[in-house]
């Protein structure tokens, strides 16, 4: 009578393929076992290196469930090797669950044993050294990405922006000089031309920006996903922290601070929209006017728009009114031309008055300047203290992490306030 087999062919690493452990060369050797023993193989089941975890599990279950469907006309489950049966002790017992409620024997064609209680304690000490083996291999590979994490480099693949380079044996990151000008360019239309994540979208691919070849434009998921990515200045992610990198920063903190609090829908006020910034507000539902570009291309070349509307223009029920820039001008320019004051002693009083509040202003501004800096300093105390008790081990890795990302972002925070009350600082009426 012709044996019937059910095999296993597995690889877990290019490693072991270069060893003379490939796909190929274990299914040659188990044909050639199974025909050494008058036998042949039902089905043969195969395991690639590229192969995911879920895809292992998946054609692992399949063998099993196989084995039990067929178990009356197999004689046995063949493979490589002990190690290559099962990369876990779970596994190898459902295995020999196979042998011992069915009656399919294990057989390692490289790696024999008798089928007795010392061959039985020969293999199951084999597949135990392969499960340390494999669970060795795990933890150091967590932590050499960890260390290569508090190194300053990415654990994985760099991000959109960045590319990975070899140099001298080490995965280094540099940044992508045509992938990372785009990044810097939605920041900036972001942070400074009014647009919103769909018209930013828009705005790329009315000016030929594509993200890749495949993917030409940049979807609203994936800009809201750079333009709330750490790494783009200077940080890089592990198990849900940031760490200080070592790769160029694409941008400023400054204008990272910028971006996140428009996209915290908190309304910023931008040099280029100079009625926004809530210094007027809606006439139906008393909401700040924000403003926004558009650009046209014209025969002489790209023409920029300015407009204003409310920030529920897109409500459902609330008019649709957006108002140009010109228009918005000519009619503050007519409020105040209705402004006059024909009495000379009114016109000092008023003068008086509007330097003695514009000198207060100037000196609460000077005070909070100051206060600003008085806190920078005792943020930046703090974060040399933190880095020294890391140094010492006295604070652990992810505790350092999270705290040093707090602080970073406090300093980013309060430098682009110490920046805004340096310019907003009132002078003094002539």
């Amino acid at each position: 009578m012709v044996k019937q087999y059910v095999a296993l062919a597995r690889v877990s690493s290019r490693e072991q393929e270069r060893e003379g452990f490939s796909l190929d060369v274990q299914e040659d050797a188990l044909c050639r076992y199974a025909a050494q023993h008058d036998g042949k193989i039902l089905r043969l089941f195969r395991i690639a290196e590229t192969a995911s975890k879920p895809e292992e599990r998946k054609t692992f279950k399949e063998l099993l469930a196989y084995a039990r469907e067929n178990a009356e006309k197999l004689t046995g489950v063949l493979v490589y090797k002990n190690d290559r049966a099962a990369r876990n002790l779970f596994d190898y017992v459902e295995l020999e669950r196979l042998e011992a409620d069915l009656g399919l024997e294990l057989l390692s064609v490289s790696q024999p044993t008798e089928n007795t209680p010392a061959g039985r304690m020969m293999r199951r000490t084999l597949a135990n050294m392969a499960s340390f083996y494999t669970e060795q291999q795990s933890l150091d590979v967590k932590e050499g990405l960890a260390k290569r994490v508090e190194g300053g480099l990415f654990a994985g693949m760099a991000p959109y922006g960045y590319r990975n380079v070899r140099h001298d044996g080490r995965s280094l990151v540099e940044i992508d000089r045509v992938n990372g000008a785009k990044v810097q360019q939605v920041f900036d239309l972001y942070a400074y031309h009014g647009h919103t994540l769909d018209s930013l979208g828009q705005k790329l691919a009315d000016d030929g920006i594509t993200y890749s070849d495949c993917t030409p434009r940049f979807a609203r998921s994936t800009l809201h996903r750079i333009l709330r990515d750490r790494s783009y200045i200077g940080e890089v992610r592990y198990h849900g922290q940031w760490y200080p990198g070592t790769h160029e920063p694409l941008i400023s903190r400054a204008l990272w601070g910028r971006v996140q609090t428009l996209m915290g829908d908190k309304v910023y006020r931008s040099h280029e929209a100079t009625y926004a910034g809530e210094l007027v507000t809606c006439g139906h539902c008393g909401r700040p006017i924000t403003g926004e570009s558009k650009f046209k291309k014209t025969k002489s070349g790209e023409r920029r728009y300015v407009y204003y509307r409310c920030a529920r223009y897109n409500a459902a029920g609330h008019p649709r009114v957006r108002v140009t820039e010109a228009n918005l001008d000519r009619q503050v320019q007519a409020l105040f031309d209705k402004i006059r004051i024909e009495d000379e002693k009114v016109r000092d009083w008023f003068l008086r008055v509007l330097r003695a509040r514009t000198r207060d202003n100037q000196q609460a501004s000077e005070q909070r300047v100051v206060d600003l800096q008085r806190q920078l300093g005792l943020l930046r105390r703090q974060q040399d203290r933190l880095l020294n008790l890391r140094l010492l081990e006295e604070i652990e890795t992810d505790t350092f992490a999270a705290k040093n990302t707090e602080f970073r972002d406090r300093i980013a925070r309060l430098t682009l306030e110490v920046e805004s009350a340096d310019r907003g600082r009132p002078s003094l009426p002539t």
